[in-house]
């Protein structure tokens, strides 16, 4: 594959910021907040007594290759009868960023980082979030923990949640230590380099697949969908390739999930506002019976999220090369999440994929603005202060952020899209395989995987369904709509 130059990927830059303005997202900060970054010099420091500091502890964090807006650590404290003290450490973007700055004006406003394939919009000036709002490798830096008690048997018996300084011992990777849990490869460089890690990432991987296993128990969802993540030469973009979850995915994934269920809980029992995250129970449930009839298998009449977790993971077992199609199918049924207030007294949907009923997100505020609203609302809990913000605001900020992530989503996808047809460009003609992943009035789509790219088949479509295999050829591209078009090779 020729790699496009430099001048295709400032189109793409192009592509990106329009479908910014298009969908109400700010692709630059304001001159008031690049002066106010300006003059920030350096990260927060500890003031209070209230405020303990772990430095000494074996923390890590665990993300993409690339990132570098760290926003959480975690380390494992082994107790008797086989429980494990969890400590969940997350970056104090609230001690630098203040409500009614303008930094957070336009963090407000966006209410979230967008991931495009030729660049990111940051949610708060890269100044912060990738230096001294990130909780870089060997630096000192204020976070909120939250501590649980895992007990052998997979349940927390104990949570508390606190402000502390803390200090990133080693800057890891998904890839690297995945492959490492898993197996395939020795430890990475940096986890030899840090002595007692390796052990200390084992017990958490330990801790991991046991919450795991609890939540599968209560019917948390077994999805798997394909995520094209872009590959550079250079300044060029060279391909798509899919995105593959592994055992320090599962890990943090699972660290996450429990974390933010403590802050939700820890909040309720202060009598405290939060702003959950909420999947309610999905209204096409019908049709997600219908998808699972066609199959050969059934669910019951009423939603049931363990029955349908029994569902995906037969027919993930059974059919492995197409689970992500069905994947996608269901989550396209169930719906999208949201952002709900939640008042004391009050009694709110929980998230029926996660299978966890008191839940929020709070654990990436470099990154999502709930999570920094989260914050301050921790942080005033914690001190007994006055809240920064109304009920009224509250929801009124739940139904933005849910709005933003949705436009957010909507970029992304849209110049993921171009980012295929300009790969596909110079490729009219070829002949690729391909799985039929969408069959209805309005058109026939099939995926290939060298770039991983969704098209549409505009011919030869007839008797092709979800799933189905065939052949297809590139027959028309469309770099600034996104466009990519096949038809069925014989």
């Amino acid at each position: 594959m020729n790699a496009p130059d430099t001048a295709n990927l400032d189109l793409l830059r192009s592509i990106a910021r329009r479908a910014m303005l298009e969908r109400g997202l700010l692709p630059e900060f304001s001159v008031a907040a690049q002066q106010q970054t300006e003059a920030i010099s350096a990260a927060a420091t500890p003031a209070g007594h209230e405020i303990r500091d772990l430095r000494a502890l074996l923390w890590a964090s665990i993300d993409n290759d690339d990132s570098r807006d760290l926003d959480q650590l975690s380390v494992a404290q082994p107790q008797s009868g086989g429980a494990v003290k969890v400590l969940i450490a997350i970056a104090d973007v609230d001690a630098i960023v203040h409500a009614g700055s303008p930094i957070d004006d336009h963090a407000r406003s966006n209410t979230t980082s967008v991931y495009t394939v030729p660049q990111i919009f940051p949610m708060l000036p890269e100044k912060l979030s990738t230096n001294l709002t990130s909780l870089g490798e060997g630096q000192d830096r204020l976070a909120v923990v939250v501590e649980m008690t895992v007990n052998a048997d997979g349940n927390l018996s104990a949570s508390e949640v606190y402000r502390a300084l803390v200090r990133n011992q080693a800057k890891l990777t998904y890839s690297a230590v995945g492959a490492w849990l898993e197996g395939r490869s020795a430890a990475p460089d940096r986890l030899r380099d840090v002595a007692g890690l390796d052990q200390q990432l084992r017990i958490q991987d330990q801790v991991a697949q046991l919450l795991r296993g609890v939540r599968r128990g209560h019917g948390a969802l077994t999805l798997e969908t394909i995520e094209a993540l872009p590959v550079f030469h250079g300044e060029a973009l060279s391909d798509l390739r899919p995105d593959t979850t592994n055992r320090a995915h599962e890990l943090i994934e699972e660290f996450m999930i429990a974390a933010n269920a403590v802050t939700a809980q820890y909040l309720t029992s202060r009598e405290a506002p939060s702003l959950r995250r909420v999947l309610r129970t999905p209204q096409k449930w019908s049709r997600i019976v219908a998808l699972a009839r066609q199959l050969g298998e059934s669910l019951p009449r009423e939603p049931s999220a363990p029955a349908l977790n029994a569902f995906l993971t037969k027919r993930r077992e059974a059919d492995p090369a197409r689970f992500a199609d069905l994947s996608l199918s269901v989550i396209k049924l169930l719906g999208r999440g949201e952002y709900v207030l939640d008042l004391p007294g009050q009694r709110i949907e929980g998230h029926f994929g996660l299978a966890v009923n008191d839940y929020t997100h709070s654990t990436a505020p470099n990154r999502r603005f709930p999570d920094l609203l989260t914050q301050r609302l921790l942080k005033a809990t914690l001190s007994g202060l006055a809240l920064q913000y109304s009920a009224k605001e509250l929801s009124s900020l739940a139904a933005h952020c849910t709005a933003q992530e949705d436009n957010a989503a909507k970029v992304e996808r849209q110049v993921r899209k171009s980012a295929a047809a300009l790969l596909l460009a110079p490729r009219i003609g070829e002949r690729f395989d391909a799985i039929v992943t969408g069959a209805a009035d309005a058109g026939t789509w099939v995926r290939i995987s060298s770039p991983t790219a969704e098209g549409k088949l505009v011919k030869g479509f007839d008797g092709l369904d979800v799933g189905d295999p065939c052949q297809v050829r590139l027959v028309h591209t469309d770099v600034a709509r996104g466009f990519i078009d096949f038809e069925r090779w014989h």
